[in-house]
């Protein structure tokens, strides 16, 4: 089996666009594929976190990990932090990283565009990326478009240790999903659909109420003409609509037109909105089940024990191959 590995980060809820772009698919590639899922919230601490805040969204990331499918047998869930060797190699993968391949990140620049201090964590972490990756010996990385960079930075340094020290690390493979890698925001449809997003209306949830999800919806962004068809150029909030429900409802976007012909807008959002709510439903309902138990912590335990099992070996490997400590 070929192994995944995939990250995300603990900060708030997911939108609807991850679950998407990226949780529903880790599903289907747990039966064939050797998966490692983190939430990576070393890396969330590269901006300022309530500690209280950020502790409950980890466990609740975990939980949403679990209640849409991952299956711990056939998966490893863990938390980033519980794994030091992350840590470790990622100062390893600093020391051959260079200052002007990571100040080109778009990400750095965006992030840090028209502050007077960021931390220095925001412009290293790319690093730290790399490692959470190289450490598995991973094959696949399933990432968005947005992070497509830093995957090539990935393979460049993995690349560069490999020809100066030795053969250590597997040179992983970026995976871009062929669906829903872009989900847009329902209020500004040619525009990425992002938690972070100001406007609340402009993403979805999975742990939404249905009342809210039907209020999005009806309230998402489309166009005066009323003809429920496919054309990003020109129609691309409707566009967005329909790839959502054609995702969700696993109904191909030509059915769809053909279904709302002549119906409008109205009766499309309308029947849109049961169908994210039903998908939902049973997600919510495990979700909360996981966060009023101990099953949740027993599976993340086994999930930072398997972990680091993986990952102290491939450390040792990386330490022996620089020189590092006394034996080798």
């Amino acid at each position: 089996m070929k192994t995944i590995f995939s990250g995300i980060q603990p900060s708030g809820t997911i939108t609807l666009g991850n679950y998407i772009g990226a949780m529903k698919q880790f599903v289907e590639l747990q039966n064939d594929y050797n998966c490692y899922f983190c939430i990576v919230d070393q890396h969330a601490i590269t901006v300022p976190q309530d500690p209280a805040e950020l502790r409950k969204n980890i466990r609740s990331l975990a939980a949403l990990y679990l209640a849409v499918g991952i299956d711990p047998d056939k998966a490893t869930l863990f938390i980033q932090s519980e794994v030091p060797a992350h840590a470790q190699a990622g100062w390893i993968m600093q020391c051959v990283s260079y200052i002007g391949e990571l100040e080109r990140m778009t990400q750095f620049k965006d992030k840090s565009a028209g502050k007077e201090a960021v931390s220095a964590s925001l412009l290293t972490y790319p690093p730290l990326m790399a490692a959470d990756i190289l450490l598995y010996n991973t094959d696949l990385v399933p990432v968005g478009e947005d992070q497509k960079q830093h995957m090539e930075l990935t393979r460049d340094l993995a690349e560069r240790f490999n020809k100066k020290y030795g053969e250590v690390f597997t040179i992983p493979e970026i995976r871009i999903p062929k669906v829903g890698a872009r989900i847009m925001s329902l209020q500004e449809p040619t525009k990425k659909m992002s938690k972070s997003d100001p406007n609340k209306k402009a993403f979805i949830t999975p742990l939404d109420e249905p009342k809210q999800i039907e209020k999005k919806i009806k309230s998402a962004v489309t166009d005066s003409d009323g003809i429920v068809k496919f054309d990003v150029e020109n129609k691309p909030g409707i566009s967005n609509l329909l790839s959502i429900y054609s995702i969700l409802g696993n109904k191909s976007v030509s059915e769809l037109e053909q279904m709302y012909d002549g119906k409008g807008y109205g009766a499309f959002k309308g029947d849109l909105a049961e169908v994210v709510v039903n998908v939902f439903k049973p997600i919510q309902e495990k979700y909360h089940n996981l966060m009023e138990t101990s099953e949740l912590d027993d599976i993340l335990d086994r999930g930072a024990e398997k972990a680091n099992q993986t990952a102290n070996l491939t450390l040792k490997n990386m330490e022996a191959a620089m020189g590092l400590g006394r034996r080798k």
